[in-house]
């Protein structure tokens, strides 16, 4: 015998994958949009700027004229990828004059939106190699960003302490304690770096969530999905009176904050 399907449950299946349809019918258009016009204008964005940001490097020792042309690059980053960018939190960024922001790590727009957002000048610690490449890599090495080398724990050692160095002399310091980009969208395991470096240089450990960044620009993908993205700012955690034989405890602490704020505000997103 055969059932007849319910008239109003058929409506209903047909409402739900209407907006599916639609979405799918929208990707090629976004994929062309993206290879033709939008990935060609950050290319060039990023060449001139790299250029304009040289330039100011042969007299700006500060870093402060080249860290004012990245804001200004990420932010037409952002605007190329068609996304609104929503700081939540804004008011625990001034707490402290010098602290370690840790944030989870989605999508090579991880850092543009983040230079775009984040209202004060600051440092990144980045791999090594992102130091060969060109226009990219220059800017990092004349403004004075920190390079991380985990070639051999001798050099991991080398680079925390430049990374302390930086703190000491008043700057503050934004890492990706994961260490590369998350393949799935999901916070990864952290690695115990930053905690290491906001305990021996006294500065507070401020957790940063970034929210949607991962449906911008999914690893291993080259189109942009533009979609609504937040940054999250936590509340900055003591490092007073600690050692560093408490930065495991610290890091697992600042991991599941910034887990348990992904999930809500991801989820939150998604309803």
């Amino acid at each position: 015998m055969t059932l007849s399907p319910n008239p109003a449950e058929v409506d209903e299946v047909r409402q739900e994958e209407a907006p599916r349809g639609k979405r799918r019918r929208k990707k090629p258009a976004i994929r062309w949009l993206t290879y033709f016009l939008l990935l060609p204008l950050v290319s060039l964005a990023t060449i001139a700027f790299g250029c304009v940001s040289l330039v100011c490097g042969l007299w700006d020792r500060s870093g402060r004229q080249q860290h004012a042309i990245a804001h200004v690059w990420a932010k037409v980053l952002v605007m190329l990828s068609l996304s609104r960018v929503e700081l939540i939190g804004r008011e625990k960024l001034h707490l402290h004059e010098v602290a370690v922001y840790a944030s989870n790590h989605l999508s090579y727009y991880d850092t543009p939106v983040l230079f775009a957002t984040l209202p004060f000048q600051f440092r990144i610690m980045a791999k090594q190699s992102l130091w060969k490449i060109p226009f990219i890599g220059w800017y990092l090495h004349r403004s004075g960003q920190v390079a991380v080398d985990q070639s051999s724990s001798r050099s991991a050692v080398t680079s925390l302490s430049r990374g302390v160095a930086a703190l000491k002399a008043g700057l503050p310091l934004v890492i990706f304690p994961e260490g590369g980009r998350a393949a799935d969208g999901q916070t990864q395991a952290f690695l115990s770096g930053c905690a290491f470096m906001a305990i021996k240089a006294g500065v507070p450990l401020v957790p940063l969530t970034l929210v949607g960044t991962y449906e911008l620009l999914p690893i291993h993908t080259l189109y942009l999905n533009p979609c609504p993205l937040k940054i999250v700012v936590g509340d900055p955690i003591s490092t007073a009176g600690m050692t560093t034989r408490d930065a495991d405890a610290l890091t697992q602490r600042l991991f599941e904050t910034i887990r348990e704020t992904y999930r809500e505000h991801h989820d939150g997103s998604a309803r």
